[in-house]
């Protein structure tokens, strides 16, 4: 059962519930909500335990939470996190407990598989099949918009429905979207895509920071090799948000120490003797035409409407090698 459906159906909660999928976000909303469910507020902590499964010496405190009954409440919960980082043998002991929890008590299992490794041959979901009440927490681009926009409500402000296309389409993990979305929340009650962009999701793949970097030098062929490597690990709607947020973020570091007086913040300063040189050859004018098109073709990409991204890279990395060969020439004469 999907982790959207597990909410919106409310299904019965037997005594085997696995946590499954790759979002530990997703994985801990599922457990609160099912103790939410389950537990008296006033007896939840008399009937909760949570385990770190790792740290456990034996799974002896498993068993015996299972094993004891409510306390001045109908129902027990025990919770299993981390079961995916348990040796082979730690593993068969909490299966063997997982199938003799008594009624009236639940063992959830987190059991997540992370998205960079292959799955576990036999997963305690796979090992329970239709035994147990299966959550899977896998981050659909619908589920990751959904949550993107209860954050929004939760922190009390609106956003463009591009912003909430863009972040739903990235990768990064809800915990960065989560703290991305908080930042976002300062700058006031409604998020724009520029805002999304100069502020800059967060995204693991550093390709987009080097092909960025790339473009604005004017390294045509470097610029368009990463392009196309990104593409090819995570499509292209993948690709777009990482790369051309970088690319935007770029041309606007560019384009401020172009002004007059410009100065780049504080967290950034570090660059400037690598970007100084940039901002001289590109001027105001040029760096400010790359951050517009960066933009455009942000916006265009996660609306679906304008070039593909392989056009917009080139077109971007075009005119920032021409206006490197038009300084050569002019420092040459």
């Amino acid at each position: 059962m999907k982790f959207y459906d597990f909410v919106d159906k409310d299904p019965p909660l037997p005594t085997l519930i696995i946590i499954e999928g790759t979002e530990p976000v997703f994985a801990d909303l599922a457990v609160e909500r099912i103790a939410e469910r389950l537990l008296d507020v006033a007896t939840r902590d008399l009937n909760l335990d949570r385990f770190i499964a790792p740290e456990l010496e034996s799974m002896d405190r498993v068993a015996a939470a299972c094993a004891a009954m409510p306390f001045l409440g109908p129902a027990r919960l025990i919770v299993v996190r981390q079961a995916e980082d348990l040796r082979a043998a730690e593993r068969r002991v909490l299966w063997e407990i997982a199938q003799h929890v008594p009624a009236g008590n639940t063992l959830v299992i987190a059991d997540l598989q992370p998205a960079t490794k292959r799955t576990k041959p036999e997963t305690f979901g796979q090992l329970a099949g239709r035994a147990a009440l299966r959550v899977d927490t896998a981050p659909t681009p619908d589920a990751r918009g959904r949550y993107v926009q209860e954050a929004l409500r939760r922190l009390g402000v609106s956003a463009q429905t591009a912003v909430v296309t863009a972040i739903a389409g990235s990768d990064a993990p809800l915990i960065a979207v989560q703290t991305d979305l908080e930042k976002l929340a300062l700058l006031g009650t409604r998020i724009t895509l520029e805002d999304v962009i100069r502020e800059s999701i967060v995204a693991e793949d550093v390709r987009g920071y080097q092909a960025a970097g790339a473009l604005v030098e004017g390294d045509v062929s470097r610029a368009l090799a990463l392009t196309h490597e990104m593409i090819a690990s995570s499509g292209e709607r993948g690709a777009a948000v990482p790369l051309l947020a970088a690319i935007a973020s770029e041309y606007r570091l560019v384009w401020e120490l172009a002004r007059q007086g410009g100065e780049l913040p504080a967290r950034f300063r570090w660059r400037e003797r690598a970007l100084r040189p940039i901002a001289r050859r590109l001027g105001q004018h040029g760096a400010r035409l790359g951050y517009e098109r960066a933009v455009r073709g942000f916006e265009s990409i996660v609306t679906g409407k304008g070039e593909d991204l392989r056009t917009i890279v080139a077109v971007l990395a075009t005119q920032a090698a021409k206006s490197r060969e038009r300084r050569t020439s002019k420092t040459s004469a």
